[in-house]
C-alpha cells in the first residue's frame, strides 16, 4: 500500500504533519483519493462526514451534532490521526494540538469529542490548503495565520 501511494505527491505532503507517517499517509490517500477535486474544505468535510447537522423547529434549537454521511473509514482514520498528534505533542510542535488546548481551556470548555472533531475539520482544511498549493506543512506559518 505504502509503495503504491509513494508516487502520489499528496503522500509526500500529508508526511509533513507531525503525527502522520507512511502507513497513516497511504491510508488517508486511499480513501481520500485526491483531495484537489474538492473546491473548497466544506466538500471535503462533506466527503469524509463532520460536517455539521442542525435541527431546528420553530424556537426550538436541537443540539448540532456531525452529519455521519461521509466515509467511515476516512473519519476514523482522520480521528485516529488527531488522537495520535496529542499523544505525542512533545515530539513536534503542531498548531493543531495547541488549537485543541484552546478549546478545552475557554471559560466552557469543549469536550474531548467536540475539540476532536474541531481539530478534524481544522486538519481537513489545512491538508487541502497545503494539496492545492503544493507546501509543505510549516509550524511557524500555521501559527502566524492562526491567530
Amino acid at each position: 500500500m505504502i509503495k503504491k501511494a509513494e508516487g502520489s505527491p499528496c503522500f509526500l505532503l500529508y508526511q509533513t504533519f507531525p503525527g502522520i507517517g507512511a502507513l497513516t499517509a497511504a491510508l488517508l490517500l486511499g480513501e481520500l483519493g485526491d483531495i484537489t477535486r474538492f473546491k473548497t474544505h466544506k466538500q471535503l468535510n462533506a466527503f469524509v462526514g463532520i460536517d455539521i447537522r442542525r435541527y431546528h423547529s420553530g424556537k426550538y434549537t436541537g443540539q448540532d451534532r456531525i452529519n455521519k454521511r461521509g466515509n467511515p473509514k476516512a473519519r476514523k482514520i482522520i480521528f485516529f490521526i488527531i488522537r495520535n498528534m496529542i499523544r505525542q505533542q512533545r515530539a513536534a510542535p503542531n498548531h493543531i494540538v495547541d488549537y485543541y488546548y484552546k478549546l478545552k481551556k475557554q471559560p466552557i470548555p469543549k469536550k474531548e469529542k467536540v475539540a476532536t472533531v474541531a481539530c478534524m475539520n481544522k486538519l481537513l482544511k489545512c491538508m487541502h490548503a497545503m494539496v492545492r498549493a503544493h507546501t509543505e506543512y510549516d509550524y511557524a506559518y500555521a501559527v502566524s495565520v492562526d491567530h
